[in-house]
C-alpha cells in the first residue's frame, strides 16, 4: 500500500492535481464575488477568507515533514514548496484585499493603520518574514545560499506560525470568539511541538 502511494506521488499528474486542489478556494471566492454569494459584506468576506486559507496552507506546509517521517513516504517532500508558495499567494491576496477594500489602496493610510493597530502590525510582520522565504524557495537560491544557511533562513516559518496565531487571536478579540483560534493554535502547537520533541530526542 505504501509503495503504491509512493509511486502515485511521483506520477507526473500528482503535482497538477495538487495545483488544482490548491486553486479551488480562489475559484470559489471569485465565483462567490461574481455571483453575490459572499454575504452582506463581500469585501470583509474576501479579507477573512483569504486570511483563513493562508493559515490553513501554513498548517499544511508544517504537516508535510511529520507526515513524511511517520508514514515513511519521502516523496511527500516534493509538495512542500508548492504548498508554501500557495500559502504566500493567499497571504498576498489577504493583504491586497485589506489594502484595497478597507483602505482604498492609500499607502499613507495603510502605513498609519499598520502602526496603529497591533493585530495588523503582527500580520504584516508575518508577511515580511515570509517574503524572503518565498523568494528563496527555488533550487538556484538553495545553491547560492548553501543548504545550511537556507535551512536556517527557512526556520523563520516557525516564527511566522506564532505571529499568525497572535494575529488571528487579536482579530477575534473584538468579537470575543476564540473557538477557531484555539483550533489553529492547537494544530500549530502540535506540529511545532513534534519538531521540538524530535530534535531533543536526537
Amino acid at each position: 500500500m505504501r509503495g503504491a502511494l509512493g509511486r502515485w506521488l511521483l506520477h507526473p499528474a500528482a503535482k497538477p492535481l495538487v495545483w488544482g486542489l490548491c486553486l479551488l478556494p480562489l475559484v470559489w471566492l471569485v465565483y462567490g464575488a461574481a455571483s453575490n454569494q459572499l454575504g452582506a459584506n463581500p469585501a470583509e468576506a474576501l479579507v477573512r477568507s483569504t486570511g483563513d486559507w493562508a493559515l490553513r496552507f501554513l498548517c499544511l506546509v508544517l504537516t508535510v515533514t511529520p507526515l513524511r517521517v511517520i508514514t515513511g513516504l519521502p516523496t511527500l517532500a516534493r509538495f512542500r514548496r508548492l504548498l508554501g508558495l500557495f500559502m504566500y499567494a493567499y497571504l498576498w491576496l489577504h493583504l491586497l484585499s485589506y489594502a484595497w477594500f478597507d483602505m482604498g489602496l492609500e499607502i499613507a493610510d495603510i502605513a498609519r493603520d499598520i502602526a496603529k493597530r497591533p493585530f495588523i502590525l503582527v500580520g504584516f510582520s508575518a508577511f515580511v518574514l515570509l517574503t524572503p522565504l518565498a523568494m528563496t524557495s527555488f533550487n538556484r537560491a538553495i545553491r547560492a545560499l548553501g543548504a545550511r544557511r537556507w535551512q536556517l533562513l527557512h526556520r523563520a516559518v516557525y516564527v511566522v506560525a506564532g505571529l499568525a496565531v497572535l494575529h488571528f487571536f487579536w482579530m477575534r478579540t473584538g468579537k470575543n470568539d476564540f473557538a477557531e483560534v484555539f483550533v489553529y493554535a492547537a494544530i500549530l502547537g502540535a506540529l511545532l511541538g513534534w519538531r521540538l520533541w524530535r530534535r531533543l530526542s536526537r
